[in-house]
């Protein structure tokens, strides 16, 4: 929620639903004012499947958040994931205005243009995020900030970030139904990398591994910008699933066995010794080796890190990635993943915590699973921070202008229209919220 300087990020997950409040301090790092955690059974997949008991989750996290924060909550930006959440490069070309210099109305054309050239978004899809890649100005390659530079044409690539529009709707009426309004949706992936990674990492080459209840996204980067990203159906959960039936026990025991005794590759499991668990409804305890336990959550992490590879390979940017990999999310917190990911990926790679917390309850945040919500928090920012350095740079070119041309116009047209800025002014800030 955008309340002065104030955001609150909105995590609707597969297993758990995360609220956090949060201000900016004098140094331009997050202050964490409130935090609200609940469980969540309304969704699978990250896809809602019972609105009701996901409104009653959203309900519950909130009014902790309000209650540590003591600040009431009215809008939100809310994370959307899914397999239903399609990434397409779409290509456009616009010439430059007549001035010769690229200006913020340019790159809006370019967008708007490279949005109308998809040419397979489906009638029931719609566009989420609308984010420029790169352009070329005349014959300028690799500009990544094409403002103010002197040309004649201007082309590039821009990253369109669509979804099913009825899964988007019906976020959309839990959000609307818990109270609450939606201030931006933002694709989890781009959250996630927000959060933890580094720009020296970002430009270099890097891909983040979200490894969350009921999926794990992925997303690469390199030269600062968003090449690729993707949605692999298998995460933490299908660990405890697996766990409940190689053991014969409960979901909720599996679950603590997974976090308190788990080990993700067995070359790291050091001394192997015997668990006992309470046996089920009265039943006599069972006991196991842990060697036992960690067989059963490899092949699981296993097949998630080679379909994560695999995802890699097709799309063209593994052999980029110079940073190597982020893996952050619940999946990333169990022992020996780190290594069994870098073994699996070919990759150096880092647990991500999440990055530019100063203050509040940092102690309680400062952890890969809340890196989903914490970049919902920051992209928050980032984006209330772009949006009004542009529209002051719109307002300036206006003034310019009408300065540069005050007598013409006086001249030409005497009743100019006073709406004629306002109309570009509004143009941009359509443009805004797509992005």
């Amino acid at each position: 929620m955008s309340r002065g300087k104030i955001v609150v990020g909105l995590d609707i997950g597969t297993t758990k639903v995360c609220a956090v409040v949060a201000a900016k301090d004098e140094f331009g790092k997050l202050n964490i004012l409130g935090m609200g955690r609940s469980s969540s059974e309304g969704l699978q997949r990250a896809t809602v499947i019972n609105i009701n008991k996901t409104v009653d989750a959203i309900k519950e996290a909130v009014a902790e958040a309000e209650e540590t924060s003591a600040i009431k909550i009215k809008g939100v930006n809310v994370g959307i994931s899914g397999e239903h959440v399609q990434c397409i490069k779409s290509n456009a070309e616009v010439s430059v205005n007549t001035s010769g210099i690229v200006n913020h109305g340019d790159v809006v054309r370019f967008i708007e243009k490279a949005k109308k050239n998809l040419k397979y978004l489906d009638i029931d899809r719609e566009i989420i995020h609308a984010i420029p890649q790169e352009f070329v100005v005349d014959d300028q390659e690799g500009v990544l900030d094409p403002i103010g530079m002197a040309g004649i044409t201007m082309k590039g690539a821009v990253y369109v970030v669509v979804g099913m529009k009825t899964k988007i709707r019906n976020i959309e009426q839990c959000i609307e139904r818990a109270g609450l309004e939606i201030n931006a949706m933002t694709f989890e992936p781009i959250a996630s990398g927000q959060a933890v990674i580094k720009e020296s990492e970002r430009k270099s080459g890097v891909v983040i591994i979200d490894i969350g209840g009921g999926t794990t996204d992925l997303a690469i980067y390199t030269r600062g910008v968003i090449r690729h990203s993707e949605v692999v159906k298998i995460a933490a959960i299908d660990v405890t699933n697996d766990v409940a039936i190689g053991l014969r026990t409960l979901h909720e025991v599996a679950e603590d066995l997974k976090i308190s005794h788990g080990c993700a590759y067995a070359k790291d499991l050091i001394q192997d010794h015997e668990i006992q668990v309470q046996g089920i409804e009265g039943r006599p305890p069972k006991s196991f080796l842990q060697s036992a336990l960690t067989n059963i959550i490899e092949a699981r992490m296993t097949e998630i890190f080679e379909l994560v590879r695999a995802a890699l390979k097709r799309s063209g940017y593994y052999d980029y990635l110079n940073a190597g990999a982020i893996i952050t999310g619940g999946g990333s917190l169990m022992r020996a993943t780190q290594a069994l990911a870098q073994d699996i990926l070919g990759l150096d790679v880092r647990i991500g915590y999440p990055e530019g917390v100063s203050g509040g309850i940092k102690q309680d945040i400062s952890n890969p699973i809340y890196a989903t919500v914490m970049g919902l928090v920051s992209h928050s920012f980032a984006d209330m921070e772009q949006r009004q350095e542009i529209m002051n740079t719109v307002r300036q070119e206006q003034l310019e202008n009408q300065k540069k041309n005050k007598d013409e116009q006086e001249t030409e047209n005497p009743k100019s229209d006073p709406e004629k800025g306002n109309k570009i002014i509004n143009k941009v800030k359509n443009w805004l919220d797509q992005i």
